[in-house]
């Protein structure tokens, strides 16, 4: 499932977060890539000394980790702090699926990969995420403040930059339930559910749904 999420971060915290990136030091992004991956990734990730990483961190990652959409549709159990990263010209991300496996002494599962686009995207040419999946290949390109969540097994890649500058900020998220198929069908009991606890918060239909989605997610989860 890909799913965008809209407003994780609002003007203000955008403005904040350009602001303790403007200046800062870049390195070049093939140092965190697997053996596959940096065969193809050409872009810049900001230094991972960087005074305002943890910061920057708790702002993003935070907001993310809060939003009712992400919790709803992920149900994470453990989110990677974020990599901040910078397309100029030239730059692109071949095809590539994303490690199963991540993290130095926390590891973790890589079930979603989420991308927070970080400015406007009138500011840059190119730079698409393309996402291949059952329907075909799918181009996104969203709104500063606004993130995509999408499989990590999916194979994807960013188009080349042309003019401009794109700015991301990537992490991965395991979640409760491993399956994507189950995890979906969460997602849409979940919004039947929110959807009748606002309208018909007593009913024994609202209750009935209620349990039935408390239970699958005892069934399903995984810690």
């Amino acid at each position: 499932m890909m799913l965008e999420i809209p407003k994780v971060l609002s003007s203000e915290q955008l403005a904040r977060v350009a602001k303790m990136l403007a200046g800062a030091k870049f390195v070049d992004g093939k140092l965190s890539a697997g053996s596959r991956a940096g065969t193809v990734k050409h872009n810049q990730e900001l230094d991972p000394n960087n005074a305002d990483t943890d910061t920057l961190n708790e702002l993003v990652v935070g907001n993310l980790f809060r939003h009712p959409l992400f919790q709803s549709a992920v149900l994470p159990a453990r989110l990677s702090s974020a990599f901040f990263v910078r397309y100029s010209p030239g730059m692109a991300y071949g095809d590539h699926i994303d490690d199963p496996v991540m993290g130095d002494r926390n590891r973790y599962r890589s079930d979603v990969a989420i991308t927070i686009f970080l400015n406007d995207p009138h500011s840059y040419d190119g730079g698409e995420l393309e996402v291949r999946t059952g329907f075909g290949e799918q181009a996104v390109k969203l709104a500063a403040g606004n993130a995509l969540a999408y499989p990590a097994s999916s194979l994807h890649r960013v188009r080349e930059v042309s003019r401009g500058e794109r700015l991301v900020a990537v992490a991965w998220a395991q979640s409760l339930v491993r399956d994507p198929a189950r995890r979906e069908l969460l997602y849409e009991l979940d919004v039947a559910r929110q959807a009748l606890m606002r309208v018909t918060p007593q009913a024994e239909v609202t209750e009935n749904i209620d349990r039935v989605y408390a239970n699958l997610v005892r069934m399903w989860a995984e810690p």
